[in-house]
Formats: structure tokens, C-alpha cells, sequence
């Protein structure tokens, strides 16, 4: 007698996906928020315009790359068919996470990571389906504008990470955080070189935006401690929250990512983490979320206080 197998939940779907995409460009370390001259941006919503996040950006992010898509427009069936185009017969969607609020008994009330809770509602994680721009017919993108001035983005990177207040070192071989001194420490500009597919700017920003999320993990602000549950490899994950957290940023500020030489550590580290917890994407991706979203706080309120 044959037994139905069970459906795996949303938490193991995406981080299958994820587990899968890593698997597919550890060789070559092509991890899409590791592509430098391609335009790097948060994945799109088409109907509402909105930029997906937390988790939603690297499960789209691992799909687009496997599936070589060159566009970050995404829509479910029904949002293409509003926009009057058709997703193409047997193309595949992907998997985003969306949250329904239920009511839950007082006796119920517990604190998980993936489950996001407050009082007596609790968020649960539901799965969507989405098409690529690259699956539909009748879609037209906008042209994108040639800047005029193409260290533009690099301005606004300088500007950004001077209105948190971060106190940026530069000196030494190294680049890293140190939390004794609430320090970020870089190597000198000079000693960032360009490879065949990044320039010597691509590697310095991705790496101070890397630490600058690090810097966001101090008690004083995001108090980010990732304790028993990951045990030894709580390292790990801070890591991976610093890599997309600065992946993240990289999207917002126009600025593509170069991988670091010790880039193949970080994935088999990642593996490990990701196969021993289901959760572990979501809660890294949460954090990030987190980290970007408390360090454009702070750009935004430098800016306020600036105009005022």
C-alpha cells in the first residue's frame, strides 16, 4: 500500500529553492546578488510597483537566476492578465510568502521565528505564485535612462553611510566590524581591485555596506543575537544577514556586489545552516530587512534634520 506524501510547508519550499540556486552557482560563486553589471534591483511588484522584501527578495533573486530571467518584474496570473498581458502556456510560476493574520487564545501565545506575533493576532506565512516578465507576452518595460553622471549612485552610497553615523576606519588588509570599539575598520580604497566583472568601487562599497550591516547588530540598535537556536553556527548567520542585508542596500543604491575571496566559506556555511533549519532564510532575510530598514531610518532623519 502506497501512502499519500506530505506537502512540504512554505518555510521548506523556499528554503529548498534557495538551497538549490546556492547549489547551482557555488561552483562558480554567481549568486544573483553576487552579478556586478547587470543593474541589480529589488524584485518588483508589476501591479502595485512595490519592491518585494525580506525573504521574497532572495527567493526571486534564486529563481531569476536559475531560470536565467534578465528582468525583476513579477506578477501573480491575475495581476499580468490586469495589465493586459498573458503568462505563455506551460511556463512555471515561483514562490513568494505573504502573511494572514489569525486570532489565536491567549494559551497560545508563543514567540517563533517565521511566525511574527503580537498580543492575540499571529502572522502566518502563505505561499503565492508568481510569473517573470520573461514568461508573459504583452509586456513592454520602460527604456531605462542612460545616467548622465554614472558616479551618481557611489554619491549617494558616500551619503548614505556618512547620515548613520557609523565611524568608518581606513588602514590595514582587512575589513571588519568591531563591536569592543563600535568600529568599522577598512582596508584603504587603493588595495580594492577590479576583476573581468566588478570594479575596484563595486568591491569597496559591497564590503563597507557588508560591515555597515554589521554595525547595525549592537545592542544600542537592532540588538541582533542569534543565541541557542543556531548555536555554533549563530557566526553563519550573521554572516548571511550582513551579505543580504548589504545585498539589500546594494539594490537600493544602485550599486552592484563583486563576491569577496573568501566567498566560498559563507556558502557552505550557508548550506549547513539552511539544511539544519527551515526557518533559517526567513529569519536571516528578516534581519536584514530589518538592518537596511533601520539604516535608511537613519539616512532619512540626517536628511529631515539637514532640510530643517
Amino acid at each position: 500500500m502506497t501512502t499519500k506524501s506530505k506537502k512540504p510547508d512554505v518555510y521548506t519550499q523556499v528554503t529548498n529553492n534557495i538551497i538549490a540556486a546556492i547549489e547551482a552557482g557555488a561552483g562558480n560563486w554567481q549568486m544573483p546578488w553576487h552579478r556586478s553589471g547587470e543593474g541589480l534591483n529589488r524584485p518588483t511588484n508589476i501591479d502595485t510597483s512595490n519592491a518585494y522584501r525580506g525573504v521574497n527578495v532572495v527567493s526571486l533573486w534564486a529563481a531569476g537566476y536559475a531560470k536565467g530571467f534578465s528582468t525583476g518584474i513579477w506578477g501573480t496570473y491575475r495581476q499580468w492578465q490586469k495589465q493586459g498581458c498573458q503568462v505563455r502556456k506551460g511556463e512555471k510560476a515561483s514562490l513568494v510568502v505573504f502573511y494572514k493574520e489569525i486570532e489565536i487564545a491567549d494559551d497560545e501565545l508563543e514567540n517563533e521565528d517565521g511566525n511574527w506575533q503580537t498580543d492575540n493576532k499571529r502572522l502566518i506565512a502563505k505561499a503565492s505564485w508568481v510569473f517573470n516578465a520573461d514568461q508573459v507576452d504583452g509586456y513592454e518595460p520602460e527604456p531605462l535612462p542612460s545616467p548622465e553622471n554614472p558616479v551618481e549612485p557611489i554619491d549617494a552610497a558616500e551619503a548614505f553611510v556618512q547620515a548613520t553615523g557609523a565611524t568608518v576606519k581606513h588602514g590595514g588588509e582587512r575589513a571588519f566590524y568591531r563591536p569592543a570599539d563600535d568600529i568599522i575598520q577598512m582596508p584603504e580604497r587603493e588595495r580594492f581591485l577590479g576583476t573581468e566583472t566588478s570594479t575596484p568601487t563595486e568591491a569597496y562599497y559591497g564590503t563597507l555596506l557588508h560591515e555597515l550591516t554589521h554595525w547595525t547588530g549592537a545592542k544600542k540598535r537592532c540588538d541582533r543575537e542569534f543565541g541557542k537556536r543556531f548555536g555554533d553556527q549563530a557566526y553563519a548567520m550573521e554572516e548571511l544577514v550582513a551579505e543580504l542585508g548589504a545585498a539589500f542596500l546594494c539594490a537600493d543604491l544602485g550599486i552592484s556586489v563583486t563576491p569577496r575571496q573568501d566567498h566560498a566559506a559563507y556558502i557552505d556555511n550557508w548550506l549547513q545552516v539552511l539544511k539544519a533549519d527551515k526557518k533559517a532564510i526567513f529569519t536571516a532575510a528578516s534581519k536584514a530587512a530589518q538592518a537596511s530598514d533601520y539604516l535608511a531610518g537613519l539616512y532619512d532623519r540626517a536628511n529631515t534634520g539637514a532640510a530643517a
